[in-house]
C-alpha cells in the first residue's frame, strides 16, 4: 500500500526541516527524507564546523598580532586534533537532535535516497511514496572537475573530517572554500596554495578589498597562483605530483593534498525529475519567481535546488523554504525578498559583502558616491594589532541611500549586519549616523565609515 502525504520534503538540511515544521505546524500531513545524515551541510559539513575549526586559528593569529604588545606567543600552536574533537562535540549530536525535533513535530522522518516515478509520486529504495506537494531542497555537491587525476582530491567535507592535517596542502578554486579552509591552515603550521583559473579570485566581493586579503594571506604562507591551469595529478611516493600551466608555462608541484574548493552544482541528478517532468539543469530547478516548478505544480525547491536570484547561502535557503512552505499552504504565489542579504568569506580577517559591486552600480546608472575608508589604523584595530582594515560604502547620491558595502577587517562580518538592515529598511545615512553606538566597539565606527 502505498503512503500519502500532504507534502514530502527531500533534503534534511536548514530548508528543508524549516519547510517542514512550518507545514506540520498547520495540520498537513509531512515526510521528510536524506539519504545522508539529518541536519545538511551548513551544520554538518560547512559552515558551522569551519567557523569551529577558524576559531583556532583565530586565537593564533591573535596572539601572534600581539606579539611585542603585551602577549609573548612563543610555543602557541593548535593541536589539530583536540580541534577536531572540539568540532565533533557540536555536529555528532546534531543529526539525532533534528530527527527528534522533526519527529516530535509529527513529521515522518524517512531515510535512503529518493526518486521520483511520476509527478506526484517517489520511491524510496522499493516503497512507494505519494504527495500533494513536494520540496526539493537537496543541497550541493563539489562540481565535477575534468582532469586527470580529479579522483586524488578529497572535498570539503573530507577536510573537515582530517584526523591530521598534513603539511602541504593544494586548494583547486578560488572561491569562498579555498580561501577559508587556508587561512586555516596557515595558522595552523601548514604551507597552502590555493590556484585559481583567472586573475581574479573571490568574483562576488570588492576587488579592492580581495587584493587587501590577498596580501595579508601573503604574510602569514598563502600562496596564491592565479590565471594557472591543473593539467594533471598522479599519485607520488611521497603526495601528489600536480602539473600546471602556468602563463603558458608548464610547472610540476608536489603536494600532500589537494582539496576542491572549485564550486559546487545542486544535487538533483540522482532524483529522476524527468519522471515527474521537472524541467532542470545544473543551476537547478527552474522555478517561477514564487519557486514552484515551471513545468510541475506539484513540485517546490529552495536553496541550492533552485535556480533562482538568491545567494547560495544557508539564510537565503532557509527563507526560500519558509516561502514555499507559506505558498503551498495557503496557494499564493508570494516571493521572496532578495535585498539586504549579506554574505561573508571568513578568512582572517573576514571579508563582508552587502548590496551591490561599484560597477553593478555604474552598469545601473546609478550616481554613485564611494567612501573608501583605510580602517588599519582605527582604535578598533589599532587595539587587536590588526594590520589590514578597509571598508567601501557605495551611496545613491541622488536619494542618500546606502546600495552596496564592502568590509574587510576583525569583527566585520557582525558590522555588515547593520548596513544590511540599512538596506533592507531602505535606511539613509542620514539616519543611520543618528543611531548612538555602545563605545568603544567595532560598531561604533559605522558612522565614521559612512
Amino acid at each position: 500500500m502505498t503512503e500519502s502525504y500532504d507534502l514530502i520534503v527531500i533534503g534534511a538540511g536548514m530548508a528543508g526541516v524549516s519547510a517542514a515544521n512550518k507545514c506540520a505546524s498547520q495540520g498537513w500531513k509531512v515526510a521528510i527524507v536524506d539519504a545522508l545524515p539529518y541536519g545538511g551541510t551548513c551544520a554538518l559539513r560547512g559552515c558551522d564546523p569551519k567557523k569551529i575549526l577558524r576559531r583556532g586559528a583565530e586565537i593564533i593569529d591573535s596572539a601572534r598580532l600581539m606579539r611585542g604588545k603585551g602577549i609573548d606567543d612563543e610555543g602557541l600552536s593548535i593541536n589539530w586534533a583536540d580541534l577536531m574533537k572540539h568540532k565533533h562535540g557540536f555536529t555528532d549530536p546534531v543529526p539525532r537532535n533534528t530527527e527528534d525535533s522533526l519527529s516530535g513535530n509529527g513529521i515522518d522522518t524517512l531515510h535512503g535516497v529518493a526518486r521520483f516515478t511520476g509527478k506526484t509520486s517517489i520511491e524510496i529504495g522499493d516503497i512507494p511514496y505519494e504527495a500533494r506537494h513536494f520540496l526539493l531542497a537537496t543541497g550541493a555537491r563539489p562540481r565535477p572537475l575534468d582532469l586527470p587525476g580529479h579522483e586524488h582530491l578529497i572535498d570539503s567535507t573530507d577536510f573537515l573530517d582530517l584526523e591530521v592535517l598534513p603539511p602541504r596542502i593544494l586548494f583547486v578554486g578560488g572561491g569562498f572554500i579555498s580561501f577559508e579552509f587556508a587561512h586555516i591552515c596557515a595558522r595552523a603550521g601548514t604551507a597552502p596554495v590555493i590556484i585559481d583559473r583567472g586573475p581574479r579570485p573571490l568574483k562576488g566581493f570588492d576587488p579592492d578589498l580581495v587584493e587587501l586579503l590577498i596580501t595579508r594571506g601573503a604574510e602569514v604562507g598563502i600562496e596564491l597562483l592565479r590565471s594557472t591551469t591543473i593539467t594533471a595529478i598522479e599519485k607520488s611516493g611521497s603526495g601528489y605530483q600536480v602539473s600546471v600551466e602556468r602563463s603558458g608555462q608548464p610547472e610540476t608541484r608536489e603536494f600532500d593534498m589537494v582539496v576542491h574548493g572549485a564550486g559546487r552544482t545542486p544535487e538533483l541528478a540522482g532524483l529522476d525529475l524527468d519522471a515527474a517532468g521537472v524541467d532542470w539543469d545544473e543551476h537547478g530547478v527552474r522555478v517561477a519567481a514564487h519557486l514552484q516548478s515551471t513545468t510541475n505544480p506539484a513540485v517546490y525547491a529552495a536553496g541550492d535546488s533552485a535556480n533562482t536570484p538568491g545567494m547560495p547561502l544557508t539564510p537565503v535557503a532557509v527563507f526560500e523554504g519558509k516561502v514555499a512552505a507559506s505558498n503551498m499552504l495557503k496557494g499564493t504565489t508570494t516571493i521572496p525578498d532578495y535585498a539586504g542579504v549579506p554574505t561573508a568569506v571568513f578568512t582572517i580577517p573576514e571579508l563582508a559583502r552587502v548590496g551591490m559591486l561599484e560597477q553593478d552600480a555604474s552598469a545601473q546608472g546609478i550616481d554613485v558616491d564611494v567612501r573608501y575608508s583605510d580602517t588599519s589604523g582605527w582604535y578598533s584595530n589599532y587595539r587587536t594589532g590588526e594590520t589590514t582594515a578597509a571598508a567601501k560604502i557605495l551611496i545613491d547620491r541622488s536619494s542618500d541611500r546606502i546600495v552596496g558595502a564592502h568590509l574587510l577587517g576583525p569583527e566585520y562580518g557582525e558590522l555588515i549586519n547593520l548596513l544590511a538592515l540599512a538596506i533592507k529598511l531602505d535606511l539613509t545615512t542620514r539616519q543611520l549616523k543618528s543611531m548612538t553606538a555602545a563605545y568603544p566597539t567595532v560598531g561604533s565606527d559605522l558612522g565614521s565609515m559612512l
